[in-house]
């Protein structure tokens, strides 16, 4: 009876005696000790030089106590020691931003490179598929260096020859878990170079107060809240689009009226009119006194506010035509950012076909020639699936907030947001710890950052509308941030759209009779 081997050594041999097993006797090749000892020897050397040059001054910190020590004995190296710790302490309390910077920080990254990440490199790398073990040897994707700040480590990373980025998108749960962290963001730095970024604590977690209104008349970008990483959240509303999604709760709120804060000055000035459609009649109408007549609720009144901005748009384009490229916000030409609180129900849920069609062609034409000549939209949504928001596609900028499906991600903020870090299926549904939390996707940049918008309290809503709601003839003395290039319009251009801006204000005097 033949019976075959297993093994890579034995596929191909067949033994004829069942009961005798064939032993395989590698080839031994006997090394010289002293070859042995140089080769281990060079190694230690290099590793030596090469974790002197990564880490400077934790080597230096390391090795400074023990060359005192050896030179002049451990008192002198004792007293060094308490005056270095002295020093330090001092200029962590006293200098706490440029300690952190220059120390603090190199030395965690060094302490987190050689305990969390180099120890635990292979099996997280074996485990989760991106190294390979192949017949006794390991090939594992360089780890190359851990910088630290104060909410976040990023590790640079060697990919492994023919692997994608995708290999590591798909593991970024294996990796967060696999080093002890929350979550796991892959960005690339540069061709077969990766940056993972793995938080150790969240910033967002508390809810931020309004950001104090601007002392200077400016069209953005607006600072409505902050990002992860400490710095502010900058929206650009103007020369672009905005579309926010979120289901109930997750805090459209906070962006909407955090970018009306942010332009009070301007609107004051004349640099800004916004034009607001509130379909569910619950969120902009608390301020709607800082709107004027560029309120609607009404189906009917809102498809004539739409139209109204696209004559305007219509306007604007045949005077600019042959003469600007894009928009410069003047007092004769102002920046129009329309906004729209829940524009599914304008879009998809309305009942009235002709209304529905006029409201979805007026978007249309907004997001598509609006933005190069100083009209904006900026829309929220709960539901932002095809059929109910057929043009998000011509937003180029996207907020995703809390989301009810993952699917529903990659919807919002494009194909691999998910897995490249906007996890916003899994933001708290508790107001305090996930309400105006989300991820932003720009048009400039791939990559998404986690925000969290100011919360703009029903208080703050009453001071905005006591402080700003001004009659339209006045003109106060506020300090206007000028463009760097000139509007070429004069004075005299402003006549067709005030018309259409007053055809639309009639319609909303008579809504709101």
């Amino acid at each position: 009876m033949l019976r075959k081997l297993p093994g890579d050594e034995a596929r191909n041999l067949v033994s004829t005696t069942p009961d005798t097993a064939v032993v395989f006797r590698p080839a031994v090749v006997r090394t010289p000790a002293f070859v042995t000892i140089v080769i281990w020897l060079s190694r230690l050397v290099a590793g030596l030089v090469r974790l002197v040059w990564r880490h400077p001054i934790a080597s230096a910190v390391a090795l400074a106590p023990v060359a005192v020590t050896l030179a002049y004995g451990w008192r002198p190296a004792s007293v060094l020691v308490g005056l270095v710790a002295l020093a330090g302490l001092s200029w962590g309390l006293l200098g706490r931003a440029s300690f952190l910077r220059l120390v603090g920080w190199r030395l965690l990254a060094w302490w987190r490179l050689v305990w969390v990440y180099r120890r635990h490199w292979q099996p997280v790398m074996i485990v989760s598929g991106l190294g390979r073990h192949l017949r006794g040897r390991d090939y594992l994707p360089h780890l190359l260096r851990v910088h630290c700040d104060g909410w976040a480590d990023r590790v640079t990373v060697k990919m492994l020859n023919g692997q994608a980025v995708k290999d590591w998108t798909d593991r970024a749960e294996h990796l967060a878990h696999g080093f002890g962290s929350r979550a796991c963001r892959v960005s690339v730095a540069r061709a077969g170079r990766l940056v993972l970024t793995f938080p150790r604590r969240d910033p967002l977690a508390v809810p931020l107060p309004a950001v104090p209104i601007p002392d200077v008349a400016s069209v953005g970008p607006v600072e409505i809240g902050a990002c992860e990483d400490g710095r502010p959240l900058r929206l650009k509303v103007h020369g672009t689009h905005v579309l926010i999604a979120g289901a109930t709760g997750a805090g459209k709120g906070s962006y909407l009226w955090g970018t009306i804060r942010g332009l009070l000055p301007a609107m004051r000035a004349g640099l800004v009119e916004i034009w607001a459609l509130d379909p569910k009649r619950m969120e902009l109408s608390f301020g709607r006194a800082l709107f004027r007549d560029r309120y609607a609720a009404s189906p009917a009144d809102c498809a004539d506010l739409l139209e109204a901005a696209v004559a305007v748009m219509q306007e604007r384009a045949d005077r600019f035509g042959g003469l600007q490229r894009s928009h410069t916000p003047t007092v004769a030409d102002p920046f129009v950012l329309v906004l729209v609180d829940e524009v599914a129900f304008l879009t998809a849920y309305q009942s009235d076909k002709g209304l529905k069609l006029r409201m979805s062609a007026a978007l249309a034409t907004l997001t598509t020639q609006g933005r190069a000549v100083g009209v904006g939209v900026m829309a929220a949504l709960q539901d932002p699936r095809k059929e109910v928001m057929n043009i998000r596609n011509l937003f180029p900028d996207k907020i995703a907030l809390r989301l009810d499906e993952s699917e529903q991600v990659d919807m919002v903020l494009g194909d691999g947001a998910r897995d490249r870090g906007a996890l916003a299926d899994h933001i708290s549904p508790v107001p305090a710890l996930g309400a105006g939390v989300g991820y932003v996707r720009l048009e400039t940049s791939p990559d998404p950052v986690r925000v969290r918008a100011a919360y703009v309290s029903d208080d703050d809503i009453r001071a905005m509308v006591a402080d700003y709601s001004v009659p339209t003839d006045t003109t106060p003395d506020i300090p206007v941030q000028r463009s760097d290039s000139p509007s070429v319009t004069g004075s005299g251009a402003r006549s067709a759209p005030a018309a259409g801006a007053a055809s639309a204000s009639r319609e909303g005097a008579r809504a709101n009779g």
